[in-house]
């Protein structure tokens, strides 16, 4: 009799044991529900962490996550095609989404990011003009992706000038988003009608140049020359490198404009209008409502000096179009530069953003907008034949294809490396009073000088 109560206690005892192992096993039915979620909970939140920062979950599939990414609104075939090349990452990425916001450019496009700063709202991935590149970068606004380069996604393989404008002290921060330099764009059909000989692609002098303008110009019907020497700040720039002059010194930190080479640039370059009524002017165009291109396409201007991002646009204008590397004084120079991409410092996807990053500067994204005649590539594989043959278009690009090394070959532009954009936007003003005003050639660059270098010493000061 004490047996067989000592084996039912035992058995009563088993059975209180596997019940109990199964309640800790975690199993949820409709009619066990768990006990206690904060374990699960916690496995669950970090399962999502490890995801979100690039991991797999258990299953092996990715948790999906959205991405910000601001930039400006240049123009609707840029917005378009960055929009395109969006579509083309979360293809390849069907975990990571883009939520992309054009909004103005310049300065109001830098308050406004360093506000969201502030506001601890910045996006994920973001432009970033050349100009604010250090700033931003010294402020903490924009994430150091140096130690993210690797043998297959090398730093070297960017072009002298790219590496250049993406290091600060040996750190990395942004991917340049690709090249654009000046360019001579030229209408052939009026260069036929006045038998003038096309520029070709081996840069000319300048002198050659001024005589080709007042060629092609004819006052009877209104057509000019040329326009653009002055017109933005990167041409004129490469127009006084190719005399021997410079903004800055070598380290950004004093002005160097007010020299000799430089009076020259600016004497001729003014003289082409004012004493060759070769040249038409920005305000003219902007007095009757039509802009450079228009000029080029309807054969009232003959040649032009732009960005190659003109080309783009160009393109779809349907005339006959030439394309020459832009015009030197004393030896060619041509200047490069870009916006860049960076990831903001307080995202929280800096994998998923990197691989971002990386998508913009390759042929998925950077390609396609080469293609488009938009920009010229960053890396110095995309001009290798082969891939050359992936983006070059003759009805696009035409002529480029005979001066790639005026792209590969190009310097820095100094406005991109300059401490302060309060700088270049002296430089415009000064140089607006200059060509429109017919201000006195010396009191410009002693103005300039002047006004730059108080900049410079306050910035070096902070």
């Amino acid at each position: 009799m004490k047996s067989k109560k000592v084996n039912i206690l035992i058995l009563v005892l088993v059975m209180s044991m596997l019940l109990s192992l199964t309640a800790c096993g975690g199993k949820e039915t409709a009619d066990t529900p768990a006990t206690d979620n904060t374990a699960n909970e916690t496995q669950n939140d970090a399962g999502n962490d490890a995801a979100n920062e690039g991991g797999e979950d258990k299953g092996g599939s990715k948790e999906t996550v959205t991405l910000t990414f601001m930039g400006w609104e240049a123009s609707p075939l840029e917005t378009q095609a960055v929009k395109d090349g969006i579509a083309k990452f979360e293809d390849q990425y069907p975990h990571i989404k883009i939520d992309y916001t054009p909004g103005l450019s310049g300065a109001e496009y830098t308050a406004k990011l360093l506000a969201s700063h502030a506001g601890g709202s910045m996006p994920d991935v973001c432009f970033v003009q050349s100009a604010d590149y250090r700033a931003f970068a010294s402020k903490g606004v924009i994430e150091d992706i140096t130690d993210r380069f690797d043998d297959e996604y090398t730093l070297d393989d960017f072009l002298p000038s790219v590496r250049e404008l993406m290091t600060i002290d040996g750190r990395v921060y942004g991917i340049q988003s690709c090249i654009v330099t000046p360019v001579l764009y030229y209408n052939k059909d009026l260069f036929d009608a006045a038998g003038v000989e096309y520029p070709g692609t081996e840069p000319m002098q300048w002198e050659e140049f001024r005589e080709k303008a007042i060629a092609l110009t004819n006052e009877e019907e209104g057509i000019f020359g040329a326009y653009g020497a002055e017109s933005t700040n990167m041409v004129l720039g490469a127009l006084l490198a190719s005399n021997g002059a410079t903004y800055y010194n070598e380290d950004y930190t004093k002005s160097t404009i007010n020299t000799p080479e430089a009076r020259e640039v600016f004497l001729k370059v003014r003289s082409l209008r004012y004493d060759d009524k070769a040249a038409v002017d920005a305000t003219t165009l902007e007095n009757i409502g039509i802009s450079a291109n228009q000029m080029l396409q309807t054969g009232k201007v003959a040649m032009v000096l732009d960005g190659s991002w003109a080309l783009q646009e160009l393109a779809t204008m349907d005339f006959n179009i030439g394309l020459a590397p832009i015009p030197y004084f004393k030896e060619s120079a041509n200047l490069a530069q870009a916006h860049l991409h960076s990831i903001s410092t307080s995202s929280k996807y800096k994998d998923e953003a990197w691989e971002f990053l990386k998508f913009l500067s390759g042929m998925d994204y950077q390609g396609e907008l080469v293609a488009q005649g938009l920009w010229m590539p960053n890396r110095q594989s995309m001009y290798e034949e082969d891939v050359v043959k992936q983006w070059y278009s003759e009805d696009i690009h035409g002529e480029y294809i005979e001066f790639l090394d005026y792209f590969i070959n190009a310097k820095v532009d100094p406005v991109a490396m300059q401490l302060s954009n309060k700088c270049s936007d002296i430089l415009t003003e000064e140089t607006d009073i200059f060509f429109k005003d017919g201000g006195d050639v010396d009191v410009m660059l002693q103005n300039i000088e002047k006004r730059v270098n108080e900049v410079l010493e306050e910035e070096l000061n902070k």
